[in-house]
């Protein structure tokens, strides 16, 4: 991987592509806002996090260039595992290995096809390096060490629930980008842990989504609940999540990790977000990343301190109940 990620012409890709030559996300990062109206919040101290972790901008090399995602949260091995094969199928996640979260469809092959079937769309090997874009202006790597639809094709699965909306990848990081790691979401603080019990209808959730032209990073939402079955949410923001967006980590009103940004849920402007738990059970039963946890921020999560995106209300929130809803790629 260059030590500049070039972009190429957007067409079909479900995964954002950068805006000009060389990571244009710098100055997506520092531009004046194009979209959406933030809410101001009583004046305290950011959240500062370090150099790799949620939000960082992942790039996928591509012919010409590099198709970019956002990361969600740093994953690690779960307590007693040692790094060595568990019976006869299972092998636990290297000792001291850290994980980067992304969308697995970040990794669909060049000539996938618009479609959110993990099934059935070509898809990148694991193990293909990865470029991600540091807090710090330096260039990082690391290996795709598990990618749900890679997984699922090599297994012959045809089962819907998991197709649509088993949509993870990790990325193991090189010993430079471990260094400098630091789980805490920016701005908000945590994850306090992970969410195994989903999301409810009407329950605020909140993303930080910093890879686009918006007037605040610091989304907040609302769940419209799992209408789809356990393994996605139905989240609604002011604006959605858009191409570049895909893979970002939404957090539940406790601050646990519970989804990153999977697809559009049509014929609304929802997004249609994967469940983390649901997705990480997944890879431990059949990828060879073991048993993972979500690492926790090294700050509380203090959501109430920022200036967030309104509350979807009216027009941008969906009438309940919600119509038979089909997810899309974002693009």
């Amino acid at each position: 991987m260059s030590s500049q990620f070039s972009h190429r012409p957007a067409r079909w890709r479900i995964a954002g592509i950068a805006a000009a030559a060389g990571l244009a996300v710098t100055v997506a990062l520092t531009a004046p806002a194009a979209a959406g109206t933030a809410v101001a919040a009583p004046s305290a101290p950011a959240v500062q996090s370090g150099a790799i972790g949620p939000g960082v901008q992942i790039a996928t090399p591509v012919t010409g260039g590099a198709e970019l995602c956002t990361a969600n949260f740093l994953y690690t091995p779960a307590a007693a595992q040692d790094g060595h094969r568990d019976g006869a199928e299972h092998q636990a996640a290297p000792a001291g290995a850290l994980y980067l979260g992304a969308a697995a469809h970040c990794m669909a092959g060049e000539d996938a096809m618009s479609s959110v079937d993990g099934c059935s769309e070509p898809v990148m090997p694991e193990g293909i390096e990865v470029g991600i874009r540091g807090r710090d202006g330096r260039n990082y790597t690391g290996r795709v060490a598990y990618n749900s639809w890679a997984v699922m094709q090599d297994r012959g699965e045809t089962d819907p629930q998991l197709c649509l909306y088993n949509d993870l990848s990790l990325i193991r990081l090189d010993p430079a980008a471990v260094a400098v790691a630091d789980p805490t979401v920016p701005g908000f603080g945590g994850p306090t842990g992970l969410d195994t019990d989903g999301t409810e209808q009407g329950e605020k959730v909140y993303s930080y989504q910093p890879n686009q032209l918006v007037a605040t990073p610091y989304k907040q939402g609302l769940s419209l609940g799992q209408p789809e079955g356990p393994r996605a949410h139905v989240v609604s923001t002011t604006p959605p999540g858009v191409p570049g967006d895909s893979g970002s980590g939404y957090l539940d009103a406790r601050g646990r990790a519970f989804g990153l940004l999977s697809s559009l849920m049509l014929p609304t402007n929802t997004n249609g977000v994967t469940d983390i738990a649901r997705a990480l059970a997944y890879a431990e039963r059949y990828g060879d990343v073991g048993a993972l946890e979500v690492v926790p921020g090294r700050v509380p999560f203090t959501p109430g301190v920022l200036p967030l995106t309104e509350l979807p209300t009216g027009p941008s929130l969906p009438a309940l109940p919600l119509p038979d809803l089909t997810p899309a790629p974002l693009r």
